[in-house]
Order: C-alpha cells, then sequence, then structure tokens
C-alpha cells in the first residue's frame, strides 16, 4: 500500500509540474463548463487522461516525452462546447471534435508535433490514420480507459479524478 500512495504521490507531483502553465490558462478552465461523460466536466476528463497517461508511461517504462504528454493529453478534447447539443458546424462529434480541437489549440498554445498528434489522433481507430508517437498511443489509450470509467464504473474512479482536479487547481 506505501508503495501505491509512494507513486501516486510522484504521479501527482509529475502532473502538477508539467501542467500548470496549460492549466492556468482561461480558455483551459472554461472546459469545466462543459460535461464529457456523466457528469465528468471535459477538464476532469483531460486531467485524469494525462494522469493516467503518466501512470502507464511509468508502469511501462516507455521514456516518453512528459510534458508533451501532459499538454497533449490536457488538450486532446479542447473543442469548447457542448457537444451534446446537436450543431450543425461541429457535425458528428466523435468524427470531428479531434479537428476541432486541434484548431483551438495551436490558435492559443504553440504545439510540437507529438502534441499535435496526440490531439488529431486520440479518436483511434474511430478515426483510422493511427497515432505516430508513443506519446499519442498512450493517450488514445488512457482516453479510452477514463471514458469507460466515467460512463460505466462510477464511485472509485471519480473520487480520484475529483481529487485530482482540485489539488492541480486549488494549489498553484
Amino acid at each position: 500500500m506505501i508503495e501505491n500512495n509512494e507513486k501516486q504521490t510522484e504521479l501527482v507531483g509529475l502532473l502538477k509540474k508539467y501542467a500548470q502553465a496549460t492549466l492556468t490558462r482561461e480558455k483551459v478552465q472554461s472546459m469545466r463548463g462543459y460535461l464529457q461523460h456523466g457528469d465528468t466536466t471535459t477538464l476532469d476528463h483531460a486531467i485524469a487522461v494525462a494522469y493516467y497517461s503518466l501512470m502507464l508511461d511509468q508502469k511501462w517504462k516507455l521514456n516518453c516525452d512528459k510534458g508533451s504528454l501532459v499538454r497533449g493529453a490536457l488538450l486532446h478534447d479542447y473543442f469548447l462546447y457542448d457537444w451534446h447539443q446537436p450543431h450543425k458546424e461541429y457535425g458528428l462529434h466523435g468524427f470531428t471534435h479531434p479537428s476541432t480541437a486541434l484548431r483551438n489549440a495551436v490558435q492559443d498554445f504553440d504545439l510540437n508535433a507529438v502534441e499535435r498528434n496526440i490531439i488529431a489522433r486520440h479518436m483511434f481507430p474511430l478515426l483510422p490514420i493511427p497515432p505516430r508517437y508513443r506519446e499519442s498511443v498512450i493517450v488514445c489509450l488512457a482516453d479510452k480507459f477514463c471514458s469507460l470509467n466515467e460512463t460505466f464504473s462510477r464511485q472509485r474512479y471519480l473520487t480520484l479524478v475529483r481529487l485530482l482536479s482540485a489539488a492541480l487547481i486549488f494549489q498553484r
């Protein structure tokens, strides 16, 4: 149990280190105003994806670029609209939101190739072009894990996500 707590503390520390510059942006904070799955906000979802991406990188000893991994994870759903409300401009959300998120992120951030690929390819295999970088694959997998938990396995997962979110947002 102590080992798990130490690993969790280490992961939260890494998340804080690499997430703060992105999380301080007003538009990123606006993601709190949109629901992702169930009652999980898009920002809480993105924070969870970043956390679990770091966890997979650590567990599998992939030595990913942690800055790109975290920033790409935080911005992978940076579409900034309520996808539950039909709107002609956005089309079928599952198919179109990666390009919308990428367009928004490029306007607001100076992204490297890895971060762009994370955002553009996180919906693989629904969108058939696979991720190019290991960081993109990790975020894609973490996104699926988090989405399934937000939809089906609510309690324990949501407690962790809310604690992570509070730790990152309120302790700047």
